[in-house]
């Protein structure tokens, strides 16, 4: 089956199910820039590097797609904020947009293609577990200052303690999907981010849009926000920014390594040495 864009996209890939034979780790590393190979060169741990390197070829797989642009012409970049964009895109005719996401089990991405230049995607995903070693509650106090008071009214409000972590996960999931989208990372001030959530579960098949942003103190009419599960333990959020009133929103379609790298072009001659080295990387488990 084929990976398509039809103008929107939601893909989950299982990276933590995903160990690459020799042969392609070999392909995916030549299907991407060589300023990419060298920044994923970087992380110590393999697990980061595997999520990273997926991440790429979501990112070069959507454009292809959504535009019909050669693989191997397509160039990525990032911006001043380090959000990564479409840098050869002069003179196409739509606008495309794509943000990705890695977390738990999964590298996610969402994409959008439109004719509106002000059209912004961003996403997170979330694994709802937790792993930090402290008391909830003690947790929970070194995190105040991220979260309203009104969202702590709605954390604290579950009866369980996987409650409270399913709720703080879901809200963390929204910010970061709208700081991503604007690109200013979480160092503002997050208190001021506040979301009110609309229905109470999230589902694995129909997206939820019916969760409100404030933004100091305001409603913010222009952000809509599609919440569901990718499975029973991860929580997505996709964050748009001026999207039409006919909008409907899309489930995430779990996609493969072979559909990735279906139709992909090397960029770059194989290089055996980087990969030799790749495989050195330890795993966390």
């Amino acid at each position: 089956m084929a990976v398509k864009a039809c103008g929107n996209a939601r893909w989950a890939f299982k990276v933590s199910e995903w160990r690459p034979s020799f042969e392609e780790l070999k392909l995916a590393c030549s299907c991407i820039q060589e300023e990419e190979r060298r920044r994923l060169a970087k992380f110590v741990f393999r697990d980061d590097f595997d999520a990273s390197i997926i991440g790429r070829l979501m990112m070069r797989k959507f454009v292809a797609e959504a535009t019909g642009m050669d693989y191997d012409a397509i160039e990525l970049a990032r911006d001043e904020r380090e959000k990564p964009f479409w840098r050869n895109s002069s003179g196409s005719d739509c606008h495309v947009d794509f943000n990705v996401s890695h977390q738990g089990d999964y590298c996610v991405l969402a994409g959008t293609v439109s004719g509106e230049r002000d059209r912004k995607i961003g996403v997170d995903v979330m694994k709802m577990e937790y792993t930090g070693g402290k008391p909830l509650n003690e947790f929970f106090r070194l995190m105040t200052r991220n979260f309203s008071p009104s969202e702590w009214e709605c954390i604290r409000s579950k009866k369980s303690d996987d409650g409270q972590i399913g709720a703080f996960m879901r809200h963390w999931c929204l910010k970061e999907s709208y700081v991503k989208n604007v690109g200013v990372g979480i160092t503002v001030d997050l208190q001021k981010i506040s979301f009110s959530l609309g229905s109470k579960e999230l589902s694995l098949e129909s997206p939820t849009m019916d969760t409100k942003l404030f933004l100091n103190g305001e409603l913010a009419t222009d952000w809509k926000f599609e919440e569901s599960l990718i499975d029973s333990q991860h929580c997505v959020a996709v964050s748009l920014l001026n999207i039409p009133a006919n909008y409907a929103p899309l489930p995430f379609q779990r996609v493969s390594y072979q559909q990735l790298i279906d139709g992909a072009k090397p960029l770059a001659q194989i290089d055996e040495i980087y990969c030799h080295n790749i495989q050195r990387k330890e795993y966390k488990s």
